[in-house]
Formats: structure tokens, sequence, C-alpha cells
């Protein structure tokens, strides 16, 4: 056991160096506030103070872990032998920066409880975010920060034992149109006709034809030809499904059709199913708990993990309202439209709430990419960036999770990420074999 000594043992300090210790490097811990026991240990062991006790591995802290509430912060960027950090520790530091402050700023989305402007839909916006304004989004950071401390950690005790993981892959499927043309009824067919027309969108107009009179498969139907690649392929599948009146922003087929219901129950057999919060139900719990149900009461399973439509979180207020709906794992911290690691980590981790200074027992699991992100890059430019992001991962033995739709996987103008995720998925399993 690593024994870390401090002068106040906090919320926040816990929550950190759990998470870099045992959630990231498998590494167990213990503290302890008295110097005697700190100098009696004689296992590895580390100071975290202003001031080291005598010449042990000593890591000076910021302030930041000892402290409540929120303050305007001031965040030095600079260069870490070609790594980006702030919080800089002094010469007298066994690492020359406070990374554990450094994990909690970002881990906790601090800078998203500051002042500033939401996106059209009440998020937060990626532009806002010190990762894409200096440049380490595309980096799990906080896990490169971890392996330097262990390295410089193992020269110092070179018996200490880490159980670290190795890289793994999820693969995420977001199904909020299930169908493009098939079972929407006839009010809904008509509009959607009237508008192509309008739209002069003539090859919808033949599509939507086809698929009505049962000539060409709908082109969003593609879940069975993804279950058998991902079987093929061995690949951790999660899809995740609407159960939510229809509305402005959730116009999926009813939840009420045979054939969408079959849909879902058909998948279960296969993959693990799970939910996409509706757009209304991210201000209403209560109509959070009737989609839960209504999912659960299908599947026949408990319903524990949950995405938010369009990755709508409102810090710390989303995460209180899934606790108390009995979620205990969350898909939606990333960015639709930006490439990346919105926390700094490709490890799961729990949620702190700094404005009640607590860890809520809900694990966030953080993804780096959504197809939407992609449509920004050639099929050449989406296929290297995704593959950029995974050796960034396997590099610290992460856990890289993508975010795909059966839409733009169908989408006669999106179809090129089909071509995209599929070489990316066997080109996961040709390095596995």
């Amino acid at each position: 056991m690593l024994l870390i000594y401090t002068h106040k043992i906090t919320s926040r300090f816990t929550y950190t160096m759990k998470q870099i210790f045992r959630g990231i490097l498998g590494i167990q811990i213990g503290f302890t506030t008295k110097v005697e026991d700190f100098i009696k240990h004689q296992g590895p062991k580390i100071t975290y103070s202003k001031q080291a006790l005598q010449s042990e591995f000593h890591i000076r802290s910021h302030h930041l872990l000892f402290e409540q509430g929120i303050s305007d912060i001031d965040i030095p960027i600079e260069d870490w032998d070609g790594v980006v950090a702030f919080f800089a520790a002094g010469e007298q530091s066994a690492l020359a920066y406070d990374i554990f402050a450094a994990s909690f700023y970002l881990l906790s989305r601090y800078e998203e409880y500051l002042p500033h402007v939401k996106d059209p839909h009440g998020r937060y916006p990626f532009s806002e975010s010190i990762a894409v304004q200096h440049g380490f989004i595309e980096r799990p950071i906080i896990d490169i920060w971890a392996y330097r401390l262990l390295e410089k950690l193992q020269q110092k005790f070179p018996d200490l034992e880490a159980e670290l993981p190795s890289f793994s892959y999820q693969s995420i499927m977001d199904v909020t149109t299930s169908h493009a043309y098939a079972y929407r009824g006839a009010i809904r067919t008509i509009y959607g006709l009237a508008r192509d027309i309008g739209n002069l969108n003539f090859a919808s107009v033949r599509m939507r034809f086809g698929v009505l009179l049962g000539l060409q498969k709908d082109p969003y139907n593609n879940f069975m030809e993804l279950i058998r690649l991902h079987q093929k392929c061995h690949i951790d599948s999660h899809f995740f499904f609407q159960m939510a009146d229809y509305a402005r922003y959730d116009k999926n087929i009813s939840i009420h059709h045979n054939k969408f219901r079959y849909l879902i129950k058909a998948i279960s057999d296969y993959s693990k199913v799970s939910l996409i919060a509706s757009y209304q139900a991210l201000e209403n719990t209560k109509c959070l708990w009737k989609e839960k149900k209504r999912l659960r009461n299908l599947i026949h399973r408990p319903v524990k993990a949950v995405r938010l439509r369009y990755n709508k979180i409102h810090i710390p207020y989303t995460y209180r309202e899934l606790v108390e709906a009995e979620f205990s794992s969350d898909y939606s911290m990333g960015y639709t439209h930006k490439i990346g690691f919105r926390a700094g980590t490709c490890s799961t981790f729990y949620f702190y709430d700094i404005n009640n200074e607590q860890q809520l027992p809900i694990k966030i699991r953080p993804f780096a990419i959504q197809d939407y992100a992609l449509l920004a890059y050639s099929k050449e430019e989406a296929l290297e960036k995704i593959q950029k992001i995974q050796r960034e991962v396997a590099a610290v033995n992460g856990r890289l999770i993508t975010v795909f739709t059966n839409a733009n996987l169908g989408k006669p103008q999106t179809k090129y990420l089909k071509e995209v995720y599929h070489t990316f998925i066997q080109k996961l399993w040709t390095e596995k074999t």
C-alpha cells in the first residue's frame, strides 16, 4: 500500500487521489495526517503538502484540493517535456506540476461552473474549454500525467505494485431515429413527402416510396448489419434508444408501435440496451422516470445507464437528477461536434458535485468521438482522426468510447461514415488477432 501524508484530508483530496491511484493506476493507497504514522510506515509513501517532512517523495500541493466552492483561478498553461500542464509545483517537488489539483479541475468540470454563455441548446460550448483553447483536447491528459507519476514513483519504489488495465474499446450506438420513412404514420409521412417535394429533394421522394412499397429497406435500418459486425469482431457494443413522447427535439416513431418495440427487444438479445433521455426529460425528473420505466418494462431488465439527448449536461444539476432517477452510469461526457476528452480523461470516474462538495454515486464514462464531429472531415481524414485518438488511449491503457448513430451510418449524404466505422472496427479486430 502507498501511504499519502497531507496536512488536511478533504473530500476533494480523497476523490482525486482515489481516481488517480486506484481508478487509473490500480495502486492501493491510504491517507494520514499524522507525521508519526507516516514516518513509521515501511512501504512506499509520499507527502502532498506545501512543505516536505524530510527527504521523502514530496509533491508540493496547490491550494485547490483544500478549498471549498468556486473561485476564479489563474491557469497558466505550460509545457512539461512535451506535455501540457498547469499548477507548477516548484523545484523542490518530485513532480514539476501538481497533477492532482490539475486533474480535479478537469474531472470536476470546474470551468463549467464559471460564468459562460451557453449554446442554443443550453450546453457548455467547447470553445470555452481550456483544453480546446490550449490545444490538448485530443489527449487524455490526466491519464498521461498519471503515468508520468507512476514512472517517477517506481524509480523511487521499485517494488510498488500497479495493477494496470489494458486498452479496451466500446461502441455506443445512438438510436434517436430508428427509421427514416417506415412506421411513421400517415400524417407524418404526408408532411415529410410534402417537405421533400417543396425542397426539390426527389432522391428522398423516390427512397420514401421505395421503402413504403416494400421495394427497399429503410436506410436507417442497419441494426442487424451492425450487430453482425460487432459479433464478428468481438466488439463491446451498447445501443441507446429513446422512449420519449413526440416533441420538437424528439421525433422518433411511436414508442407504442409494435415493430419499434420488437426491434428494441431483438437488439437486447445481442447487445446491452439503455436509455437516451429525451430533450424534455432533462428538465423533468418525472418524465425521466417514465421513460426509464418504459424501457425497463419492455426489455425486462434493469436500466442503469443513460445518455442525454444532444449531450445536454448542465453541471452539476443534471447529475443530481440522474442519481435521483437511480441511474448509475452516464455516457454523455463529451462534445457532439468536437473530438476529444471533455473531462481530460479516457478513464471512468465518479462525478464530483462542487456545490455540495461530495462525490455522487454515478460513474461517468467519457466518450472521445461522436460521429457528428467527424462530418467536418473527409473519409480519409475521419479515419485518421479515430486512429489517432485510439493510439492516444492505447498508450495509457485506457478505454476508448465512440458514439455513432444508425442515422448517420445510413443517410446517403453521410454514408461514408459507414465505411470509416467498418474500417476502424475491422482494423481493431486485426490488431487483436
